[in-house]
């Protein structure tokens, strides 16, 4: 069964379509990322797939469920585009604040009956250890005006780890980094994906979507590209990157990733002229 799994899926404001007649399958622990013109609706997408709003026609799919419920009974993290931390909590306390949300919500042991890894104290015990793991160790006790837009934004991936849902979302995370804060991140986001990022239940790795205008970044990150026209948005190529893991820190220089970049620039000029480009391209 797929983590998600779209069919004709359609959005439309006032009238207008943004996009139209999506299909897509994303299998469980898979990184995927959505690329496309600058208002082509990937991040209205993104918000479907993670049940924060709904489509137009279509359905959605997480887990078997529909998005909504998925999103409800916490199957979901997200990754906003600005880290939207509460300025009167700590670095500590705002990397905690799903955790300590769902500990009101469904009791100190956590919902469902998980395991003492998956419970909310659990996992409140783990958010130091990944501060630490994100470089923060020394901060924990700073609040968001002392921290720099990339300390900021770590502090935000922590809290959408910590809640160990199956499902992780980012929204353009990285965007208005600067480009040597950005590649940090991105190898950052690379080792916990790869090293630390399963689920509270212990099922498995932790499903990924991140939408991002960079495709260096999708490449670098992702098991598959999945690249869409200009508005009304259709898929136009959907690209597996065959590049080895764990991804290495110098990837940038790789014969085949640069080749892999190239394939995605290319579907991305086709979309923007408003080709479709079938099937899959490995």
């Amino acid at each position: 069964m797929s983590a998600i799994r779209l069919r004709g899926v359609s959005k439309s404001f006032d009238g207008r379509t943004v996009f139209g007649g999506i299909d897509l399958d994303i299998a469980a622990g898979q990184f995927v990322s959505i690329i496309g013109p600058s208002g082509s609706g990937k991040s209205t997408l993104l918000r479907i797939m993670a049940g924060l709003e709904p489509a137009t026609a279509g359905t959605v799919e997480v887990s078997g469920r529909p998005a909504a419920q998925a999103r409800v009974s916490k199957h979901v993290a997200m990754v906003p585009q600005q880290p939207g931390l509460l300025p009167w909590r700590t670095v500590e306390a705002n990397a905690r604040l799903l955790v300590d949300v769902n500990r009101r919500a469904n009791g100190a042991n956590g919902a469902n009956g998980a395991s003492s890894r998956g419970t909310a104290n659990g996992r409140a015990a783990a958010v130091v250890e990944l501060l630490h793991e994100v470089g923060l160790g020394d901060a924990l006790r700073l609040y968001p005006h002392q921290l720099s837009g990339g300390m900021q934004q770590r502090v935000a991936l922590v809290r959408a780890l910590a809640l160990g849902a199956p499902l992780l979302m980012l929204d353009e995370p990285f965007a208005a980094l600067d480009e040597i804060t950005r590649a940090d991140m991105r190898d950052l986001l690379n080792r916990l994906v790869e090293q630390h990022c399963t689920s509270a239940d212990g099922a498995g790795p932790v499903t990924t979507v991140l939408v991002t205008h960079s495709v260096g970044e999708a490449v670098a990150l992702s098991d598959r590209v999945v690249v869409v026209s200009a508005r009304p948005a259709r898929i136009v190529s959907d690209i597996v990157i065959t590049l080895p893991r764990p991804r290495p820190e110098d990837l940038d220089d790789d014969p085949a990733f640069i080749a892999l970049c190239r394939t995605v620039r290319h579907a991305l000029r086709l979309g923007s002229a408003g080709e479709q480009q079938g099937g899959v391209t490995e």
